[in-house]
């Protein structure tokens, strides 16, 4: 059953404000960072990921090092090679051996291909080469068990379409470069890859990266793969005009994988920045998106300039596609499956959400700061936090899942909606260009115990939020924590600071709502007001007249020690305490402005 507010302090008289009291922390801005902590019971996570760099990267993968071998010369219109495994017909030059082959010169407009046999392992140094193809790949990988191109120590390297891609063999080239084979990047020099036409680097295996410095500017994906793209202690700028990053399998459901460990990217993408058919995963490094604009692109239906290339669409450009459902996803992280972010730096400005997982998703560590016009957090089924530093400072609702897990982490969000919701499934996002578009009514609408609005087609009282550790600090102009079914606080910090306006509440459920451990301090309107409905420890839940932000709110025991000190950022006209120091029954003396009142603990 339902727990309603109690009788209010305004109708007390005693007043006065209490001075000489240091605050205790509220878990707002401006608070020591929580060390990130990675749980070590990852059983009761929705999913355990076992991939790391030794099984994701092989030995060949990291070794950039080479010797002797075959030099080729570019000259314009030709070339010359000084030994064996290559053939040269015009500006077109073939290896065709198992080998080490050292590039340097130009080519105004040709290719570079690999033509070898089927086990044969081929090794592609890149020492001063540029190279662009009017109507193709400039580097073309048709056949080889595997090639590596390596990026020459201090080298300058240009990969290039001219602006348009002509059909060839059974499916056209549609990359400035294009493998059909397994394909790995390293070395220490840089690549400047272009394409105007199409995708930068396509690779219809595994793309690999684990070296070197690289500028890819495409009309599509910057980057696009069937079975994975990896990429290790690369430093990358992509600017595309579809998705920075593309890994899709529409074969094997397991396939289209995206790892990155220690990667700096910089990614502008029209489209999602990182988009990955299966799973997503980052261990380490360093992340920055502009997807779709930014968050304030979030209300756009499609996405103006998608498939055109960065900075105006040029002649034989990509044409915009038909289906809305393609134009309109501009997410910052997105997997067609789980996600995982286990650490380093991950910055995002979105349109629609910042992190998207069609399954599960999982921030174990790490420091996020993230602007969306959608959500700050999504996953289609469960979300847990259990590390890490997050600070999603522009959001339409800041989490939502199925099922919302707190168990570590320093968490402060803002949100224009819900600050957390248990929405209880899927998503809408990319219908509207990041809205939910109209709400529901349901049947309880505007009455007590009913629930003040719900995004159609969402199922009522199957989802949870559960918090048991660490910091939340909640800013929204929705509802605080709006559980479509249960809502369990256990421990940790919870802060929640609402709006007075509208038919919103800083807690609403559907089921239950329970605090058996932990602080929680919350604020907000009191039209649809709801407190706990069982505890395990005292809850002082008042109405207190409308009060003004930054009003002061302190509550001290009978000794006159300080339990709870918060000053709201919003205005507010409820306030909710609770914390291992309260007590069902005693009564504390509660300060809010100007008005002070001896208040017993439920």
């Amino acid at each position: 059953m339902k727990r309603y507010m109690a009788g209010g302090l305004a109708v007390l008289l005693l007043t006065g404000l209490l001075t000489g009291c240091g605050p205790v922390s509220d878990g707002g801005p401006g608070t020591d960072p929580v060390t990130p902590v990675i749980s070590a019971e990852s059983e009761q996570l929705p999913f355990v990921f076992t991939e790391a760099d030794g099984e994701m990267f092989t030995d060949r993968d990291m070794r950039s090092q080479y010797g002797s071998g075959t030099r080729v010369t570019l000259s314009g219109k030709t070339a010359k090679a000084d030994g064996d495994g290559v053939r040269i017909s015009g500006s077109t030059v073939v290896v065709t051996e198992e080998g080490t082959y050292i590039f340097s010169g130009t080519l105004d407009d040709g290719m570079i291909a690999v033509e070898a046999g089927s086990s044969d392992k081929v090794q592609i140094v890149l020492d001063g080469v540029s190279v662009t193809s009017s109507t193709s790949a400039a580097l073309y990988i048709r056949e080889a068990d595997k090639v590596f191109v390596t990026l020459a120590e201090g080298s300058d390297n240009l990969l290039a379409n001219g602006g348009k891609f002509a059909s060839a063999e059974d499916s056209k080239i549609d990359g400035a470069v294009f493998s059909r084979q397994d394909l790995t990047f390293n070395g220490t020099g840089r690549l400047t890859v272009t394409s105007p036409a199409g995708h930068g680097i396509v690779c219809k295996d595994d793309l690999v990266l684990t070296g070197g410095l690289y500028a890819v500017t495409a009309a599509s994906h910057g980057l696009d793969a069937n079975d994975s793209i990896r990429i290790g202690p690369a430093d990358m700028v992509i600017t595309s005009g579809k998705d920075g990053i593309h890994a899709e399998n529409s074969d094997d459901a397991e396939l289209g994988f995206v790892y990155l460990s220690g990667a700096r990217l910089n990614i502008t993408a029209e489209g999602d920045g990182i988009s990955a058919g299966s799973t997503l995963q980052v261990m380490q490094g360093n992340i920055t998106v502009l997807a779709g604009g930014g968050y304030g692109n979030g209300t756009k239906a499609t996405s103006s300039g998608w498939g055109s290339f960065p900075g105006g669409r040029q002649p034989g450009g990509v044409s915009s596609p038909s289906s809305s459902s393609d134009s309109t996803s501009m997410k910052g992280l997105k997997s067609g499956g789980n996600m995982g972010i286990f650490g380093g730096m991950v910055s995002v400005d979105s349109a629609d959400d910042a992190l998207h997982a069609k399954a599960s998703l999982v921030v174990a560590d790490g420091t996020l700061t993230l602007a969306t016009g959608d959500d700050g957090l999504h996953a289609d089924e469960n979300l847990d936090v259990t590390g890490g530093q997050i600070s999603i400072s522009q959001s339409y609702e800041g989490m939502e899942a199925t099922h919302v897990h707190v168990s570590g982490g320093e968490i402060v969000l803002s949100a224009d909606e819900d600050g957390v919701n248990a929405a209880g499934g899927t998503d809408s996002s990319g219908v509207s260009g990041g809205r939910d578009g109209m709400f529901g009514a349901p049947a309880g609408f505007g009455k007590p115990g009913g629930k003040p609005g719900g995004s159609g087609g969402m199922s009522a009282s199957t989802g949870s939020v559960t918090i048991s550790g660490d910091k939340l600090y909640i800013k929204s102009m929705g509802d605080g924590i709006d559980a479509n079914g249960t809502l369990t606080i256990s421990g940790g910090h919870t802060t929640v600071v609402g709006p007075v306006v509208g038919d919103t509440a800083t807690l609403d459920y559907d089921v239950s709502g329970t605090i058996t451990g932990g602080t929680f301090i919350g604020t907000g309107g009191q039209g649809m007001a709801q407190s706990f409905s069982a505890a395990e420890q005292g809850v002082i839940a008042l109405r207190v007249g409308n009060r003004e932000a930054g009003t002061q709110i302190t509550l001290t025991d009978g000794e006159g020690n300080v339990l709870i000190s918060h000053a709201p950022e919003l205005p507010f006209a409820v306030v909710i305490l609770s914390s291992p120091g309260i007590a069902a029954g005693k009564t504390y003396r509660l300060t809010v402005g100007d008005t002070a009142a001896e208040v017993a603990a439920e």
